[in-house]
């Protein structure tokens, strides 16, 4: 795998493309490939100089494994990630993914970063441009197309993030509420080393702390507890406020790579599409990060997304096709968004919701939450298909027992 960044900034001369993306994160290079590999012309543009390399989301669940692997990502991934995990977690309550129905019963533990320079160096590959440096403040729209930085394409996709200027130049309400509750994240090395295992969040009375080894070195700190209830999001993390959180796990901090804070405010926009305009990842909802599914629920959005629009500029599909797009994803994400506002209650440091969280998980039903967090809760599935068939993005026929099947570019029958 390659890690070099192509050097396309704005003064790149470009043709006028079939869909211009904003934003050159894990869901818009997802979308990028996807589009190119249906054949349809594509840039992304990036308003950040370059990838910053930051480990930013560090799992992948089941489904988005399936879905890298019907496009041929998964094993370059599969060979540098840090862990395979036989488990996820609803509110610190481990699932056992390992009776799953899927080929990758488990979930890949692996930063951010490293995905996207694999989804960055596939579309390259299949032709798309993505130029760094270049944002997305303005854009005109008619009928028959958008204008953006004055290139001229049938479609504008904002993957450009919670901020996103896609979805507010296209006047979509972003209903839902602020956070309620603040947590930091943080990339350390540590004084005397940590642990060498990855291991799920496990609330305790105090609150939350989880430290994995994301190599040469480098851990992951995740923490919340009273301190970091009573920040504010904007605030900055001091080096005495990870010491202390380590602290609590009798580690000692050497030095900080990176931090930031997040919150558990939960919003989902009230459509995924203004005529020719469309949102897709973080520009469409933002939720808390429990249970890991944020980066998952974006890969799934372009992935879905991508075929769609494909399909529509070969003109094979009416354009009434893309309308689906909406209808099949926006109830996905409302889910997530509940799911994650449920955990959040759950994993409140307090000894009577700590009473809650284990009636709960006596009563829950530990197989279909596992089904709702890996992501293969929805659509109809093909049992034992193999995803290598799906490599080149289009539709197949494929024969079972019971005849012939239509199996779509993502997997799904229908």
């Amino acid at each position: 795998m390659t890690t070099a960044q192509p050097d396309m900034r704005g003064s790149a001369r470009i043709n006028n493309p079939d869909v211009i993306i904003a934003g050159a994160g894990p869901t818009g290079l997802m979308l990028a490939g996807e589009l190119a590999l249906g054949g349809a012309q594509v840039v992304v543009l990036e308003r950040l100089e370059a990838r910053t390399g930051q480990s930013k989301a560090l799992n992948l669940q089941p489904r988005s494994a399936e879905v890298l692997a019907a496009r041929g990502l998964l094993d370059d991934l599969l060979a540098i990630a840090p862990a395979r995990l036989p488990r996820g977690h609803f509110a610190g309550i481990h699932l056992d993914y390992s009776q799953l129905p899927t080929p990758y019963p488990y979930q890949v533990g692996i930063p951010q970063a490293r995905v996207e320079e694999r989804l960055a160096e596939w579309s390259l590959s299949l032709g798309a441009k993505i130029l760094y440096g270049v944002g997305v403040d303005a854009f005109t729209e008619d009928n028959s197309g958008v204008t953006v930085n004055g290139m001229r394409a049938r479609f504008l996709v904002g993957c450009d993030g919670a901020r996103s200027t896609v979805r507010r130049q296209s006047g979509i309400d972003f209903p839902g509420r602020d956070g309620r509750l603040c947590a930091l994240v943080a990339d350390v090395t540590l004084a005397g080393g940590g642990p060498s295992e990855w291991t799920l969040p496990a609330p305790k009375g105090d609150g939350l702390l989880t430290v994995l080894p994301l190599g040469e070195g480098v851990f992951r700190v995740l923490a919340a507890g009273p301190a970091q209830m009573a920040a504010g999001r904007d605030d900055p993390v001091p080096d005495s406020e990870i010491t202390e959180a380590l602290g609590r796990d009798g580690l000692a901090l050497d030095q900080v790579r990176w931090a930031s804070r997040f919150t558990d405010a939960s919003r989902q926009a009230a459509r995924y599409r203004a005529g020719n305009v469309f949102l897709a990842g973080d520009a469409a909802h933002i939720h808390s990060p429990a249970g890991g599914q944020g980066l998952n629920l974006g890969l799934q959005d372009a992935f879905t997304l991508g075929w769609k629009m494909a399909e529509v500029l070969r003109g094979e599909s009416p354009s009434s096709l893309l309308d689906t797009y909406e209808s099949e994803r926006h109830p996905v994400a409302a889910r997530v968004l509940q799911s994650t506002r449920a955990q959040g209650v759950l994993m409140v440091p307090d000894e009577d919701v700590t009473a809650l969280r284990e009636v709960f998980a006596e009563l829950a039903d530990s197989h279909a939450l596992a089904m709702r967090m890996a992501g293969l809760d929805y659509g109809r599935r093909l049992p034992g298909l193999d995803l290598a068939l799906l490599r080149d993005g289009r539709r197949h026929v494929v024969d079972t027992p019971d005849g012939p099947v239509d199996v779509r570019p993502d997997g799904f029958i229908g």
